[in-house]
Parts: C-alpha cells; sequence; structure tokens
C-alpha cells in the first residue's frame, strides 16, 4: 500500500439523473472528461470571484492535469444497484431540518465566520475522510506503513489519519473526534479499516455520530489500488450502503496545503462582502437621487 495515491475521478458517489447504465462507454466517459478539461482550462473574468479565488489556468493542477484513476461507473455507490442513496429515515430528515434552520438562523454564507461552510474556515474538507472522497483537485494521498500501524495523509486539508493494527480495543463512545477513530486489520492482502466515534460536526452526506465506515483497501496492481467503503449510520439511513473507486499511483511527493482556520483567506472574505454590500448600498442611494 506504501506510496502516492490519488482518487481523482469523474465518476460522482450518485448515478446522475437520466442515466440509467450502471456503465459508461469509452466514448461517453471521454466526452465528460474533455467537457470538463474545456471548463476548467478557460479563463476566468479578471475582477470575478472565481479570478480571485482560484484560476488554475495560472498556478495548480486541476483534475483534468492531475492523475486519474479512471473510472467507468456512472456512480461510484454499488449497493443499493441503483447507484442512488437510500432514503433519509426518520431521524435523518429531522436533523437535516434541524441544520438547515440553525444555518438559516446565522444569516447568508458571507455574513460572518461562524456562518462560513467549514472548508472556507479550513477546518475540514471532503478528502479526509472517511470514507476519502476526491474533489476537485488535490485528491492525492500518501499512505506510510509502519509496524502496527499505517498512517494516512491527505494532501487536501493536510489531516493525517493514523490506524493502529495491534488489535487494541476501541475507544469508548465520550471520545469523539472530526474523522472518528479508526482501528484497522488484514484479511489477507486486504487491509480493513474501521472508523466511528464521530463529532458529526462535519456530517457526511447528512450522517449523525452513529455512523461507522467500513474501509477496504486491495492492491490490484503495481499502480492501483481498489477502494470500498462501506457506511452504515442507523441514525441516518435504515440500510448500510457502499461504494467503490479506484486508486491510482502518483508522483510524490506531497506539498504543503496551506489552508488553516485564522489565515488572511476568511479576513478577506468577509471584507470583501462587506464592501460589495456597501458598493450596492451606495449605488442604491444613487439611484434614489
Amino acid at each position: 500500500m506504501q506510496g502516492f495515491w490519488s482518487n481523482q475521478t469523474y465518476t460522482t458517489l450518485e448515478r446522475p439523473d437520466g442515466v440509467t447504465s450502471g456503465y459508461f462507454t469509452p466514448e461517453e466517459l471521454a466526452a465528460r472528461v474533455g467537457g470538463a478539461a474545456t471548463r476548467e482550462s478557460a479563463q476566468t473574468d479578471p475582477g470575478t470571484v472565481p479570478d480571485v479565488h482560484y484560476d488554475f489556468t495560472q498556478f495548480g493542477l486541476d483534475r483534468s492535469q492531475a492523475a486519474r484513476a479512471e473510472n467507468l461507473r456512472t456512480s461510484l455507490i454499488v449497493d443499493p444497484p441503483d447507484g442512488r442513496l437510500p432514503p433519509l429515515n426518520a431521524d435523518g430528515r429531522r436533523r437535516a431540518a434541524e441544520r438547515a434552520a440553525a444555518q438559516a438562523r446565522l444569516g447568508g454564507r458571507w455574513d460572518s465566520a461562524e456562518s462560513n461552510q467549514l472548508d472556507d474556515r479550513c477546518i475540514m474538507m471532503v478528502p479526509a475522510g472517511p470514507p476519502m472522497m476526491n474533489s476537485g483537485y488535490n485528491s492525492n494521498y500518501q499512505i506510510v506503513q509502519a509496524p502496527g500501524q499505517v498512517m494516512i495523509l491527505a494532501e487536501m486539508i493536510h489531516d493525517a489519519r493514523v490506524v493502529p493494527l495491534d488489535g487494541r480495543e476501541g475507544p469508548g463512545t465520550g471520545l469523539r473526534q472530526w474523522v472518528g477513530l479508526s482501528r484497522g486489520r488484514w484479511e489477507g492482502e486486504t487491509l480493513v479499516v474501521e472508523t466511528s466515534n464521530f463529532n458529526a460536526k462535519n456530517p457526511f452526506r447528512g450522517s449523525s455520530e452513529r455512523m461507522t465506515v467500513t474501509e477496504r483497501f486491495t492492491r490490484a496492481a503495481e499502480d492501483r489500488i481498489d477502494y470500498q467503503f462501506t457506511v452504515d449510520d442507523p441514525g441516518t439511513w435504515d440500510r448500510p450502503w457502499t461504494a467503490e473507486m479506484p486508486m491510482q499511483r502518483s508522483r510524490g511527493p506531497l506539498f504543503e496545503f496551506a489552508c488553516h482556520e485564522g489565515n488572511y483567506g476568511l479576513y478577506n472574505t468577509l471584507v470583501g462582502a462587506r464592501l460589495e454590500e456597501q458598493q450596492a448600498a451606495e449605488a442604491g442611494q444613487g439611484r434614489d437621487r
């Protein structure tokens, strides 16, 4: 397992609306990749938010330029077989409504630091997992094997997960973390990692603190790992569900992802939002005269 890996793919977690087949044809996948590459390479308009935020034509690697794990599946979800998430149960719907109401009380996304999303504040991002999902860029990992443990470092948000393999007992329910607490074991050539004790402050598709994620890493070839995960959360779904994606060997090392809470990005975002509001108010006053 040891080395640098990418799970960058154009396959989404759920099957796109209107798609009924379980797999794209190579021609269909090429068209999706080509269309995305064209959009990602397009120049941004000077002075717009996308131009100020990130312009990958000037720096960085977008997903069309990075190592990709090619996947013809129309959905990462393999169970249920329709490639869709199971419906939320009553607890999941109630919690989703409560989260939406709490966010509404905070105001708009750019009204305060607290109303910013977690990735805006550089607290937590999708690739850290578990499960380890790909994003638009920086979907790279470093896996290090050592006696009695495995370390998985995510490039995006630079979180490192240390997985003990020595058979120690799991922690009590009182200890909860952003990425949960993991325990691993080998089943033949497959590394199995079970993670629980999530704090539910970073819910995965609406998950609760009762979520357990079971990951399976199988070395399928010198340059490929088959990554499978099963989500079991009776506080959100009435049945477990499973997804699969390949991980492609990539070149290292991973570079610093200098995004952390309290950096200038959050301050500048809020200042920019207040400036836009001031300019809009002044423009409105000018029209009223």
